[in-house]
């Protein structure tokens, strides 16, 4: 299996942004760089940091089938808003830990604040989904550490059988 064109959604987590007063430059920058990998993004939103809708969303969307990866921005720090991951953590099958863990590792060369991050990145169904922090710059920083994995990751999820070290 080859993927050639990975189906994308964004989703924008701030409460600023859901109420438009914030302009959602973060996904801006993941729409910008996933172009990259052949993603073509289907579904895009911004949503206010609550549970509830991420996992609604979340679900919805994996259970669609017709999206391959999920890309969330925002509330992945320490402030009493910051719930993606576990709304994250509430709707995946498996989790991925070497993906945040490689996205923190790389940060933590840049600042020590990432070292409170609790972004995730897992399963559901046949969908990946990754959480990044909240700033244009963290993105970057961020989805420049897993990007070139995503679609190898995807093709597996998606029940590709080629032995890993076969390319």
């Amino acid at each position: 299996m080859n993927v050639v064109n990975i189906r994308a959604a964004i989703i924008t987590l701030s409460d600023k942004g859901s109420k438009g007063e914030r302009e959602d430059e973060s996904g801006k920058t993941i729409r910008e760089m996933i172009t990259g990998i052949h993603a073509l993004v289907g579904h895009y939103e911004v949503l206010p940091d609550e549970k509830q809708r991420i996992i609604d969303v979340l679900s919805r969307l994996s259970d669609s089938g017709a999206i391959d990866l999920i890309i969330t921005t925002g509330g992945t720090g320490v402030s009493a808003r910051d719930v993606t991951p576990e709304a994250t953590l509430a709707v995946i099958d498996c989790e991925l830990p070497g993906m945040a863990e490689a996205m923190r590792a790389e940060s933590l060369k840049k600042t020590p604040h990432a070292m409170i991050s609790r972004a995730v990145a897992g399963i559901r169904k046949q969908t990946l989904i990754v959480n990044l922090p909240g700033s244009p710059k963290a993105v970057r920083e961020n989805l420049e550490v897993i990007l070139p994995a995503l679609p190898h990751a995807i093709e597996k999820i998606k029940g590709d059988t080629r032995d890993c070290g076969s390319r």
